[in-house]
């Protein structure tokens, strides 16, 4: 079912459970929000290793993102005090609350990147900048940057790949223990990629001015995209959630006044 939806729709629900993330502070919230992101989940498809590999990867970055909440974010019911390093109840909280939201966001994101082709993505992300024609930004010019980026993505991380490769078989420590020899080795890689990278943005150039190419806005569609009642009944899913939320937080947050 999620793959079948407009790529517009997924990203707008993206938007509106993400409005709902940041609302949530309570244990009711964040249980609806978990519950959600299972079916989310079923309903997708996806292997659960592809999901969850992302956030293993990024661990540390969590783990940093909670200690600096924990330490700095109140000097209110302190726990323990050092210098300018406070560990609070408060700063727990909150160091957990932002973990879940970025944990939530990330596998939400995943889940849209896993289900929509790049076209796709890049015609939901058209009809979702619309709006900003009436100010005259050339959304269509903006859609196709964003289409010719996510192709070439694939392309540049083969020639890394390469290009590593060759600089490995040439000494480079790209594997070594020190992290002074990974950073420098990282370094030197990152000279000849974007030397690359802008070779094939100049050979596109060329080729897209040698077949008349000149502007986004009078390009014709293969395929136009038409609505239908599931994805409508997503959206409003999402509204119906996120609304859901905002009332629990408002009568738990009058209950305590």
């Amino acid at each position: 079912m999620i793959y079948k939806l407009d790529a517009w729709i997924k990203i707008s629900c993206l938007f509106v459970l993400l409005a709902a993330v940041i609302m949530s502070s309570s244990l009711t919230s964040y249980s609806i929000l978990i519950f959600i992101l299972l079916i989310i989940l079923m309903l997708s498809g996806l292997p659960l290793t592809r999901i969850l590999s992302p956030l293993i990867r990024l661990w540390r970055f969590f783990i940093l993102i909670f200690l600096m909440n924990a330490f700095f974010f109140s000097t209110r019911e302190a726990i323990y005090t050092f210098g300018i390093i406070t560990l609070s109840y408060e700063g727990i909280i909150q160091g957990a609350e932002t973990v879940f939201a970025l944990l939530y966001v990330i596998i939400l994101s995943g889940l849209i990147t896993g289900t929509t082709s790049p076209l796709q993505m890049t015609a939901g992300f058209e009809k979702l900048l619309y709006p900003l024609k009436l100010i005259r930004i050339p959304v269509e010019d903006i859609a196709m940057i964003l289409s010719i980026a996510l192709r070439f993505v694939p392309t540049l991380l083969a020639e890394m790949e390469m290009i590593k490769k060759a600089q490995t078989a040439r000494g480079a420590l790209f594997e070594s223990k020190k992290l002074k020899d990974k950073i420098q080795s990282y370094l030197r890689l990152l000279i000849p990629v974007f030397v690359s990278t802008f070779g094939k943005a100049d050979e596109l150039a060329l080729a897209m001015e040698a077949r008349g190419y000149r502007s986004a806005k009078h390009r014709t569609k293969k395929k136009k995209t038409v609505l239908m009642a599931k994805d409508y009944m997503a959206l409003g899913c999402s509204i119906s959630i996120c609304i859901l939320i905002y009332f629990i937080e408002f009568i738990l947050y009058r209950s305590v006044l």
